[in-house]
C-alpha cells in the first residue's frame, strides 16, 4: 500500500485505502448474513426449549420435541465447516489488491447454501437432499481456498 507523503501522490493512500476497504467490505457481508443465520438459530433453539426449561408455552412442548435436536445439530454444523470459510475470509481479507469478486460470488454461495441447509435439516428428514445442499457449501470454500493458494 502507498503511504501518505506530500505533493502529487499524497492522496494516493486514500483511494487504495477506500478502495481496499470497499472491496473487503463485500467480503465481511456474507460473513455477518452468516452471523445472523447463526444468531437465528440460537433464538430458534431458546423458543423450542423454553416449555421444557422455563415453563413457557407448556402446551407447545410437545411439538416442539421433534425440532429441537434438529436445530441444535444444525447449530453444531455451523462451528465445523464453515470455520474454513471464516478462515480463508480473513487471509483474504488482509491481502493487499482488489478483491477478487469471484471469491465474493463464493462466499455468498457458501452462505445461502448454509441457509438452505439449515432449512433441510430442521424442517426435513431429507438426508439426500441435506448432502446435495451441504455439497454445494463445500464446493464453495473449497474453491475459494484453490483459488487462493493457486
Amino acid at each position: 500500500m502507498l503511504t501518505h507523503g506530500d505533493g502529487i501522490l499524497g492522496n494516493v493512500d486514500f483511494v487504495v485505502s477506500a478502495t481496499h476497504k470497499r472491496m473487503t467490505d463485500s467480503l465481511l457481508m456474507p460473513v455477518f448474513a452468516h452471523l445472523i443465520l447463526v444468531a437465528g438459530l440460537y433464538a430458534a433453539l431458546t423458543v423450542v426449549r423454553a416449555p421444557e426449561v422455563w415453563g413457557v408455552g407448556k402446551g407447545l412442548a410437545g411439538d416442539f420435541k421433534v425440532y429441537e435436536p434438529r436445530i441444535s445439530a444444525n447449530l453444531r454444523n455451523q462451528f465445523e465447516w464453515p470455520l474454513l470459510f471464516y478462515v480463508v475470509v480473513l487471509i483474504l481479507m488482509r491481502e493487499d489488491g482488489p478483491m477478487p469478486a469471484t471469491q465474493v460470488w463464493l462466499a455468498w454461495i457458501f452462505v445461502v447454501g448454509r441457509g438452505l441447509h439449515s432449512v433441510v435439516q430442521i424442517g426435513t428428514s431429507n438426508i439426500r437432499l441435506r448432502g446435495m445442499v451441504f455439497t454445494v457449501n463445500f464446493l464453495a470454500v473449497l474453491c475459494m481456498w484453490v483459488l487462493l493458494v493457486v
